[in-house]
C-alpha cells in the first residue's frame, strides 16, 4: 500500500493566524520552504526553484513592513499559494510545462497575481502543469496514491493543497483542468463563470474557454478568496447559512451522466440519497441528449484555438513539443475557421436550451461526478475530462466537493454548477450541501 501524503491546511485558519502574527512571518516562511524540501521531491507539485527561501524571505519582510499592525493586515497576509506555470509571476521564469526557452514565453505579471499579492499573499512558487495546459502530463503524483495521476492540467496546484504544501494554488480550466484533479486529490475546486477572473497574464490555451481557478482544503477556503479574485463580487443577501428553503437540485440524466464508471455512478446516487434525507429536492432532468455533438463543437473550437494560440511558437519551435501537445496542435490547423463560428453558434442554442430545461424543472443548481471515477492508475494520462466538458462549454461557475471514494479508497468529487454569473449563489447554496457529503 503507498503512504498517502495528505495533510491539508484550512485557508482560513491560516490566514487567521497569520493576520495576528501567529506565527510571525519568517517563521512561517521557514517552516514553508523545510515542507516543501521535505515533502515536494516525493510529490512533484512544485516547479523547482533555486533560491526560493531568500526569495521568499525578503518578501515576506517587505510585507511585514508594509503591514505591522495585526488590524491593519490584509486578509491573505503572508499566505503561501501555489501558480500554476502557465501564469506569468514577475521575478519567476514561465515554462508552461514545457522544453521551450523561458524567454520565448515570457509576459507581463497576471492580473490574478497581482490580486492575490494586493491581498498579501505570498507566492510559494510557480507549480506544475501538463504542457501548456494540454494533455502531456508532467511528474505529479497524487498524494492520496503516489502510484496515480493527480489528475490535469492543473496537476501540481490541486497536489500541493492536497499534500499540505499550501493551503491555496491557481490553476486554470479550458475543460476539466481545474474540478478534475481537485475530485482526484480530494480537495476543493473552484471554476468560476467564464471571464470572472481577467485571464491577462496567462498563456492561451483555447481562449474562448480558458478559465482560472482555485483550490482549497474546504469551501470555506473559496469563499475567502473568491471576492478577491472574481470582478464585480458581491455579497449574496438573504437567509442566513443553514435556514430557509434548501436549493433544488437537478441530476443531468442521459447520454452525459452514463458517461462516468459504475463505481463513480454508484458513489453519486449514494451522496444524491444523503441530500434527499436531508431534506433537498432532487430532480431528474433529461439533458444534453445530443452530447456526442456538444463533445464534438467543443473541441472544434478547443482545437482551433490552441493550434492559432500557438501558431508562432510552434512554428519555430515544434521539434520541442511533446507529441501529445504537437497532435493537438496540428488536428486544430485542420480546422476550418467557418467550423469554428459554427461550433460557437451551436454553443449559443445550447446555452438556451439547458436555461429552458432548468427553469422548466425549477432547478436551483445542477449535480453530477465530478469525474469519471477516481484517479486512474500511472503517470501517463490526466484523465478524462467530458463530466465537466458541457459546463465548461458554457461557460457556467462549477464547484468540486469532496464526495465519497472508490472501493480502492481512491477520492471521488461531486460537481455542483451554478447559473452563468451566479457564482456567489453558487457558493452560498454550495456551503449547504457540504455538510452532508461524506469521503472528506
Amino acid at each position: 500500500m503507498e503512504q498517502p501524503l495528505v495533510r491539508p491546511r484550512p485557508l482560513t485558519d491560516e490566514a487567521a493566524g497569520l493576520r495576528a502574527g501567529v506565527p510571525e512571518l519568517p517563521v512561517y516562511v521557514d517552516r514553508l520552504c523545510g515542507l516543501i524540501e521535505r515533502v515536494d521531491p516525493l510529490v512533484h507539485a512544485f516547479v523547482p526553484e533555486p533560491g526560493r527561501h531568500d526569495r521568499l524571505s525578503a518578501h515576506a519582510r517587505a510585507l511585514a513592513a508594509r503591514h505591522p499592525e495585526p488590524g491593519g493586515r490584509p486578509p491573505l497576509y503572508g499566505v503561501a499559494v501555489g501558480v500554476k506555470d502557465i501564469v506569468h509571476v514577475d521575478g519567476l521564469p514561465t515554462h508552461g510545462g514545457s522544453a521551450l526557452p523561458p524567454g520565448v514565453l515570457a509576459g507581463p505579471q497576471a492580473v490574478v497575481v497581482d490580486r492575490l499579492r494586493a491581498a498579501g499573499a505570498l507566492v510559494a512558487g510557480k507549480t506544475v502543469t501538463a504542457e501548456f495546459a494540454v494533455s502531456a502530463p508532467g511528474p505529479t503524483r497524487n498524494p492520496h496514491h503516489p502510484g496515480h495521476t493527480p489528475g490535469g492540467s492543473s496537476s501540481g496546484s490541486a497536489a500541493a493543497v492536497a499534500a499540505g504544501l499550501v493551503p491555496l494554488a491557481i490553476g486554470t480550466q479550458t475543460v476539466g483542468s481545474v474540478v478534475r484533479p481537485a475530485a482526484y486529490c480530494g480537495v476543493v475546486g473552484f471554476r468560476p463563470t467564464y471571464g470572472r477572473i481577467p485571464i491577462a497574464g496567462v498563456i492561451p490555451n483555447a481562449p474562448s474557454f480558458d478559465t482560472l481557478g482555485v483550490f482549497t482544503a474546504d469551501l470555506a477556503g473559496v469563499a475567502l478568496t473568491a471576492p478577491l479574485l472574481c470582478d464585480g463580487w458581491r455579497a449574496e443577501p438573504g437567509a442566513p447559512s443553514g435556514s430557509g428553503a434548501p436549493p433544488v437540485l437537478g441530476v443531468p440524466d442521459g447520454t452525459y451522466l452514463r458517461r462516468a464508471e459504475p463505481a463513480a455512478l454508484r458513489a453519486f446516487e449514494e451522496q444524491l440519497a444523503r441530500l434527499a434525507r436531508a431534506g433537498f429536492t432532487v430532480r431528474r432532468v433529461e439533458l444534453f441528449p445530443d452530447f456526442d455533438e456538444v463533445v464534438r463543437q467543443l473541441q472544434t473550437v478547443n482545437r482551433f484555438e490552441l493550434a492559432r494560440s500557438h501558431a508562432d511558437w510552434f512554428a519555430r519551435f515544434g521539434g520541442l513539443y511533446r507529441p501529445e501537445t504537437a497532435a493537438a496542435v496540428r488536428a486544430g490547423q485542420g480546422v476550418a475557421a467557418e467550423d469554428r463560428l459554427a461550433a460557437l453558434r451551436f454553443r449559443e442554442h445550447l446555452r438556451e436550451r439547458v436555461a429552458a430545461a432548468q427553469a422548466a424543472a425549477g432547478v436551483d443548481l445542477w449535480l453530477a461526478p465530478s469525474a469519471t471515477g477516481g484517479a486512474p492508475e500511472g503517470l501517463h494520462s490526466t484523465g478524462d475530462a467530458v463530466m465537466s466538458l458541457p459546463w465548461s462549454f458554457l461557460g457556467r461557475p462549477a464547484l468540486s466537493l469532496p464526495a465519497g471514494r472508490t472501493p480502492e479508497g481512491l477520492p471521488l468529487g461531486l460537481q455542483v454548477v451554478g447559473a452563468e454569473g451566479g457564482d456567489e449563489r453558487l457558493l452560498a447554496r454550495a456551503a449547504r450541501i457540504e455538510p452532508f457529503l461524506t469521503g472528506r
